[in-house]
């Protein structure tokens, strides 16, 4: 009985998926844009732009940066709300086209199909010839070819966590920690050991168990696609009922010939005849498989493609519809917002307040003075020469302390008086306008409360 039992656990167990190389149209376009996205992240924290590496998203030091322009902590809000954009982007996106992200763009699909499962082609052979050495016993051939693709997976992890490691502590760190004695960057060291093993694990062992198990992205489609999304689907009323092509057979069955070769190429190992499926990452393999075979059996192509449900029901072609005008309403506004924010975002964020508890002075020369204190934070990759200067010419400013630069990504406080003459105040509070320039350029304007008695 125990036998028994251990025999049909073993069953139960992951089964190795082996997914055969199909070369259509599709893939080639998939190879060129995954090629493209490859050498656009390798390349990204090597591109300068306004003096700053490209994209940092450098959380130990809270500063991330965006084609050039820096964001600190004080920008937290717009770092939210481009998220939030992003979320929304994702939700419609997946309404209209499905999970097509995970097949094309994904970093994790991209890797393992144009890189990993490449290497392993050219190592092991097609997946008869993987299958074949997996099961065989233990050889010299054996050993040294999987010796070879791990050595070679294990360094191409090594430098997916290296590029990993300059997007977060950026570039220039990431060389110290190279060029450097090990003992002054152990930290970062033990840093890239651990990703490199992480990457190494994710594309040697995990596979497609990280596209079906692990990432949550594949759960949401169930709530995220209706029956107007556009997804990998089968044309079941054109393919079924299926059947083997026999020529005394005419016209009894549907054009899918059950060749079974759209399972075969799949990286998941699923069936896309089954409908869809949490599983399906829309890398459109089965696409080119299946119309490989209908150019073959000289039937029309496409009986697997980019299709809704209801377009395979009812022959009605896509149309966008309520949620999909809702989603993109809600977008446009969000990004609109955004944009607004980026424009009026300044290079040095000001706080001005005036100092808490403390009234105004009457001064001999018959102007009237208050206490202000200031903060200024630097936004900027360089240092400004800062000063502030008073819309108003009547308007004074007297410094307990003063700091003349400002060094890039710091900040500082500044206490000051603010006097101007008592002759012509006709309110207890009013309004003072300041600039605060560097150079000659007026780099934000500023409004404080004034308080002083009224002059009859």
């Amino acid at each position: 009985m125990m036998m028994l039992e251990n025999k049909k656990n073993e069953k139960k167990g992951r089964q190795w998926i082996y997914p055969k190389l199909i070369k259509g149209k599709l893939y080639l376009y998939r190879n060129i844009f995954g090629w493209a996205l490859l050498a656009l992240l390798f390349a990204g924290p090597f591109i300068r732009m306004n003096d700053e590496q490209l994209i940092l998203f450098n959380i130990l030091e809270r500063k991330f940066v965006f084609f050039g322009i820096i964001f600190w902590p004080q920008d937290f809000y717009l770092f939210v709300l481009a998220m939030l954009i992003f979320l929304v982007f994702i939700v419609l996106f997946t309404s209209v086209f499905g999970r097509i992200w995970c097949g094309w763009a994904c970093p994790q699909t991209i890797f393992m199909e144009l890189v990993f499962r490449k290497i392993e082609y050219w190592i092991e052979g097609d997946s008869n010839k993987q299958k074949k050495l997996d099961a065989s016993r233990v050889s010299l051939e054996k050993v040294f070819k999987k010796g070879l693709k791990h050595l070679i997976f294990l360094a191409i992890s090594f430098l997916i966590a290296n590029t990993f490691l300059a997007y977060v502590i950026s570039t220039e760190e990431l060389l110290r920690i190279i060029s450097e004695p090990l003992n002054q960057h152990l930290t970062g060291f033990i840093a890239i050991v651990l990703f490199t093993l992480a990457f190494y694990g994710v594309f040697a062992y995990l596979r497609e168990i990280v596209c079906t198990v692990i990432c949550p992205y594949g759960r949401l489609q169930g709530v995220l696609l209706d029956n107007q999304s556009m997804i990998v689907g089968y044309d079941y009323q054109r393919g079924e009922p299926r059947g083997k092509i026999k020529k005394e057979e005419i016209n009894l069955h549907g054009d899918c010939v059950d060749c079974n070769l759209c399972v075969d190429v799949c990286p998941t190992g699923i069936d896309i005849r089954k409908g869809t499926q949490l599983e399906c990452i829309n890398c459109t393999a089965c696409i080119d498989a299946c119309d490989m075979v209908m150019e073959k059996t000289h039937r029309p192509l496409r009986l697997i493609g980019f299709k809704s449900e209801e377009e395979i029901n009812t022959g009605k072609q896509f149309k966008f519809g309520k949620k999909l005008y809702a989603y993109t309403a809600v977008l446009v506004v969000m990004i609109t917002v955004l944009s607004v924010l980026l424009i009026k975002r300044t290079d040095v964020e000001t706080t001005l307040l005036r100092a808490a508890g403390t009234l105004y002075q009457l001064r001999e020369d018959g102007t009237v003075s208050n206490l202000y204190n200031a903060e200024f934070i630097n936004k900027t990759n360089h240092t400004i020469k800062l000063d502030i200067r008073p819309a108003d010419p009547l308007v004074k400013i007297q410094y307990i302390q003063k700091v003349a630069l400002l060094e890039k990504g710091g900040s500082t406080k500044l206490t000051f008086f603010i006097s101007r003459p008592q002759k012509g105040i006709v309110k207890y509070k009013s309004e003072i306008k300041l600039n605060v320039l560097s150079g000659a350029v007026i780099l934000e304007k500023l409004e404080t409360t004034f308080i002083a008695p009224p002059t009859l």
